[in-house]
């Protein structure tokens, strides 16, 4: 049964924006946890998923993203839901510390080092955790209702609150759409499997160095086409240009 502050928490999620939460048990992922965050993260037993839409008008246009007012606008959109994001984060984090809990807030896209893209917790992982998607071969959360046109944030927490799921099979199957696209052939194409280290998967340094050179030539870090060209979320853009946005997605 859900208690009164897990609907709390999604119905403040949901007010402010989010089309995804869910609650994620970290314990069959703590040696990854540990790994990253060491001690202090690997603390907490819970996850608070956040999931914000992108706009699929923007992420659609992500094709010619070396012309300037294409990359101009994909970055300011980014910035938006990451503002929205982290004022989520915030209050989030004030409603369960009011209720009596430590909480730990995930920084939005931030690494623990500038030179490696590692960060201290992995948001995909707790929304793959709490049933939100899955972790596909470009190493991004794919959620089933818009693929990877999402953007996450995580609140940890040692409040009692029941997860929302399991983690999701992989969908992908034999799709390579997102392999393929890559310029720089950052993706091996290997389906995520537990345990395994991301580059067997997926080599961030050329994704990093690829991101830098747009940058450098249209002034703005930018590209996204592994999450313009998934199947998921390019269905999804077709059927919401004839209806409107549906619900919170929960699992």
């Amino acid at each position: 049964m859900t208690t009164a502050l897990e609907v709390r928490l999604e119905a403040l999620a949901e007010s402010r924006g989010a089309r995804f939460f869910g609650i994620a048990d970290l314990a069959p992922a703590r040696e990854e946890v540990l790994r990253l965050g060491g001690d202090e993260v690997a603390a907490f037993p819970r996850a608070v998923s956040i999931g914000i839409a992108l706009s699929h008008a923007i992420v659609d246009q992500l094709p010619d993203a070396s012309q300037g007012e294409v990359a101009a606008r994909y970055r300011g959109h980014i910035d938006e839901v990451k503002v929205s994001l982290r004022l989520i984060e915030a209050e989030l984090t004030e409603l369960l510390r009011e209720d009596g809990h430590s909480t730990l807030a995930v920084p939005v896209s931030e690494r623990k080092d500038e030179r490696y893209p590692d960060a201290i917790f992995s948001h995909k992982l707790a929304a793959h955790l709490a049933g939100l998607g899955w972790i596909g071969k470009s190493c991004l959360l794919v959620t089933p209702e818009l693929g990877p046109r999402v953007r996450w944030t995580t609140v940890l927490t040692d409040a009692p609150l029941r997860p929302t799921g399991e983690p999701s099979s992989e969908r992908c199957g034999s799709c390579l759409k997102c392999v393929d696209i890559c310029p720089v052939e950052a993706f091996s194409g290997r389906a995520f499997k537990p345990g395994e280290p991301r580059e067997a998967r997926f080599d961030a340094e050329a994704c990093d160095a690829h991101i830098d050179r747009i940058e450098r030539e249209t002034g703005f870090k930018t590209c996204g086409l592994c999450v313009y060209v998934c199947p998921y979320g390019r269905r999804a853009a077709e059927r919401e240009k004839y209806r409107g946005d549906s619900p919170v997605a929960r699992r």
